[in-house]
């Protein structure tokens, strides 16, 4: 048994020492793999977060030993509301505790072996990190994508800040904050916004040319939701004013029931009865406390109020009711949208609950008819299909300017402030007038023990009289109280790696020799993490990406070429590890038992890297039992080495298992690589000579990616040089002793024979060999075989009767 504590610590030394582990930039070849960096948390790592890093390990250390420059860091998406609440309960300033989980975190992955580049290494809470963040908002405002705005937003009065959406949870049908369930509100206030709607066309454009799971480019499509359609005029009746419905489904138009306006629709209250306008605002109201996904859910039940007036159908001139209700949003479409029960989903549950007309214009055995179909009570489209049917009633319109084409997006601007402490502040000061003016240099985060809220409208920030207002040239000026979202510092960080200096200190971003770096980095070639950041963390990079590469700073339109999004680690229990259940597993006590690279391996032994699965210390131990073997098998073969002896067997096996070794590593297979690497022991076990340590040595690079620490040890026994000195082994195709593959013989399905067959055959040179076996012969004699099923190199199934 080999001693991990003392082996582990020995190399992780050496690997410091000699600097092993350096970004490089003097090859042809580059590979930035990067893992999305993690938010320190007093907790520390667990098993789960491991999974990916050692995906993002194997393949950095593979690249290295293919010649490839490699750049690999690792960095701390340090600022946000956990730390600071944290801060409030214990009295602790954020700066502190944050630090002090950061040197945690290190340690833990220093631990396991990782290869990051520590020189390379970001925080988002260092001034000279957010110094960019602040220059990256400002050029977003002087483009005009940056706006101070009064909009809806959710409030936490315990929390003193606004929270997106995505913070807010709703619980006994109640909307609280994910963090602490406090109760959350809906409220108008001034807020800064990052107008990425403006980006939605770009967001699009280059998703299908990415290297992503097929579900992940659905997921931000679906967030941005590109739906091309049709703005219709309605005339109000008895009225001047005209509204304009958004509709995907021209050709229902005759099968409109309502006209239902959002409840921020700015002509509703205009155009209402007046003995309605009470009961609308009230409604108007109570429609403010919903999320916009609570509004839009279709299991939600209808809500809405008849608002006393009517439209004019555009092509009968029949009058149409119009309605208000919440599953109608101001920010999609037009803020308005023709309702037709009969053929969509949320309007047929709206018109059944109120009692509106459902009226066919498509042939449907069933309500509602979602697909396409003949036209049927549609005059100028009946009996024509959907296409058919929206042309010719697009072409009426059009010929009385009451339609046009319009492309409309789901997605909403980025609500950019927090009403927090600890984040990035806004390089923005305002005059006695509320005129913005932008600092050119560093705004740094003043340090206070006063974190708490100053009131329901300003961070407390506002605290801090001395640093709040300020005078310049004699004039006075204040400070933004707010501080940006958590998102801002994830929106560039990794450009901020390429831009570290060994010495600390960063590369303007603006720079010409920033320029060069990205040329040589951009854009990540792998970048693996949890799907939990499917949505928002990936739109907003790939947001503030596309912007700087507009604006000349980057040379790549996307960021991340390759995703992978791991999957969890469950608990024992099979359930997602959490504190609450008990189950979280830490890797400080396994990696103490039985060491970081038996844990590297069982991580990976799991299964696929996408899948999910439950964890098993047995299996660890399993692992740990393996890494034995294998050193009681090189201490028996290296006291028997024959320089005189040929085996053409272990020459044909080690080139074989170089070729699978480096074929399931770029393609992501780490648990098949490492059954290969066990296989190959099995057979090392079996014989009672080698000629020469070079089957050790290449054994021993095959395995380093999975076990670095023991692969050294294994390289330093036998006399070779360090990993960071070598090269992965290259396969030599002609001592590979190939074998003719056996396949399996089924008759119906039932496995009857084996059976040897020559790499040339056809299938029907396979069933003729396969029917004149002995074996299969009395299983088919006096039937008739319907078809045969061939899997290639794996089974014949022969179906008879």
């Amino acid at each position: 048994m080999y001693d991990h504590k003392l082996i582990e610590k020995k190399w992780q030394k050496f690997w410091d020492e000699n600097n092993s582990f350096a970004t490089t930039n003097n090859k042809e070849k580059k590979a930035y793999i990067l893992d999305m960096f993690p938010y320190p948390s007093g907790a520390g790592l667990h098993v789960g977060h491991l999974e990916g890093y050692t995906a993002t390990d194997i393949i950095a250390r593979y690249k290295r030993l293919n010649n490839f420059d490699v750049l690999h860091p690792i960095g701390w998406d340090a600022f946000g509301l956990p730390a600071e609440q944290y801060a409030l309960k214990t009295g602790n300033h954020p700066a502190s505790f944050t630090k002090k989980n950061i040197d945690n975190f290190r340690s833990q992955l220093k631990m396991m072996g990782f290869s990051y580049d520590y020189k390379k290494e970001v925080n988002t809470t260092d001034p000279n990190f957010y110094i960019w963040t602040q220059w990256i908002f400002k050029e977003l405002y002087k483009k005009g994508l940056a706006s101070i705005e009064e909009i809806d937003v959710n409030w936490c009065e315990q929390l003193g800040t606004v929270l997106a959406n995505e913070e807010v949870i709703e619980v006994n049908g109640k909307k609280v904050s994910e963090r602490g369930n406090y109760p959350v509100i809906r409220k108008p206030m001034k807020q800064w916004v990052l107008k990425i709607t403006e980006y939605a066309q770009k967001l699009l454009e280059e998703l299908d040319y990415l290297d992503w799971p097929e579900s992940l480019k659905m997921l931000q499509k679906n967030w941005i939701g590109k739906q091309e359609g049709y703005l219709v005029k309605w005339k109000i009746n008895d009225s001047n004013q005209t509204i304009e419905t958004f509709t995907t489904r021209l050709d229902t138009i005759y099968g409109v029931s309502a006209i239902i306006l959002s409840p921020e629709h700015p002509l509703l209250l205009e155009i209402s009865n007046e003995e309605y306008k009470d009961k609308i605002l009230s409604y108007v109201n109570q429609s403010k406390q919903k999320s916009d996904l609570e509004r839009t859910q279709i299991s939600k039940d209808k809500s809405g109020m008849f608002i006393g007036t009517y439209a004019l159908h555009p092509l009968t001139n029949e009058k149409i009711e119009i309605w208000v209700s919440d599953y109608v949003l101001n920010s999609y479409g037009s803020g308005a949208l023709m309702a037709v029960p009969a053929h969509d989903q949320r309007d047929y549950a709206f018109a059944k609950k109120f009692d509106l007309k459902i009226k066919e214009v498509i042939e449907t055995k069933h309500l509602p008819f979602l697909d396409d179909g003949k036209h049927i009570n549609s005059e100028v489209a009946n009996g024509l299909c959907i296409k058919e049917a929206t042309e010719v009633i697009y072409k009426k319109l059009n010929l009385e300017n009451k339609v046009k084409k319009e492309t409309t997006y789901k997605l909403r601007d980025w609500i950019f402030s927090r009403q927090r402490y600890w984040g990035e502040p806004f390089p923005v000061l305002f005059d006695k007038d509320n005129n913005i003016h932008l600092v050119d240099s560093l705004v740094e985060l003043p340090f206070t023990n006063n974190i708490k809220p100053s009131n329901s409208t300003q961070g407390p920030l506002a605290n801090i009289k001395d640093w709040l207002n300020v005078e310049i040239d004699g004039k006075k000026y204040r400070h933004d109280t707010n501080v940006m979202p958590q998102w801002a510092g994830s929106s560039w960080y990794f450009l901020a790696y390429i831009l570290k200096n060994d010495d600390g200190t960063y590369l303007p971003l603006n720079s010409s020799d920033a320029k060069k770096r990205f040329e040589k980095w951009m854009p990540v070639d792998l970048y693996i993490g949890g799907q939990e950041h499917a949505v928002l963390h990936l739109l907003y990079a790939r947001f503030w990406h596309r912007f700087l590469y507009d604006i000349g700073i980057v040379n790549t339109k996307e960021p991340f070429s390759k995703i992978i999004n791991q999957g969890l680690v469950l608990g024992p229990d099979g359930q997602k590890m959490s504190k609450s259940l008990g189950n979280v597993i830490n890797p400080d006590e396994l990696v103490s038992e039985s060491g970081a690279d038996a844990l590297r391996l069982y991580e990976m032994f799991m299964g696929p890297i996408t899948d999910s699965k439950a964890w098993n210390t047995d299996s660890l131990n399993g692992i740990r039992k393996w890494l034995d073997k294998i050193g009681l098998v090189f201490n028996n073969l290296l006291k028997n080495i024959n320089s005189n002896s040929k085996n053409p067997e272990l020459d044909s096996q080690i080139n074989q298992l170089i070729l699978d070794i480096t074929n399931n590593i770029e393609k992501y297979k780490f648990n098949i690589a490492i059954s290969k690497l066990m296989v190959f022991i099995n057979y090392l076990s079996t014989l009672k000579e080698i000629n020469s340590t070079n089957v050790i040595r290449d054994f021993a690079i095959l395995l380093s990616p999975f076990a670095p620490h023991f692969a050294e040890e294994i390289l330093f026994n036998i006399n070779e040089k360090p990993l960071q000195y070598q090269s992965w082994p290259i396969v030599n195709l002609d001592k590979i002793i190939n074998k003719n593959p056996q396949i399996g013989i089924q008759i119906n399905g039932k496995i009857r024979a084996q059976m040897e067959i020559i790499p040339s055959w056809n299938e029907k040179e396979i069933v003729s060999q396969a029917t004149s076996l002995p074996s299969v012969k009395k299983w088919i004699e006096n039937k008739q075989i319907i078809k045969t099923i061939y899997v290639e190199n794996k089974i014949l199934n022969i179906i008879v009767k």
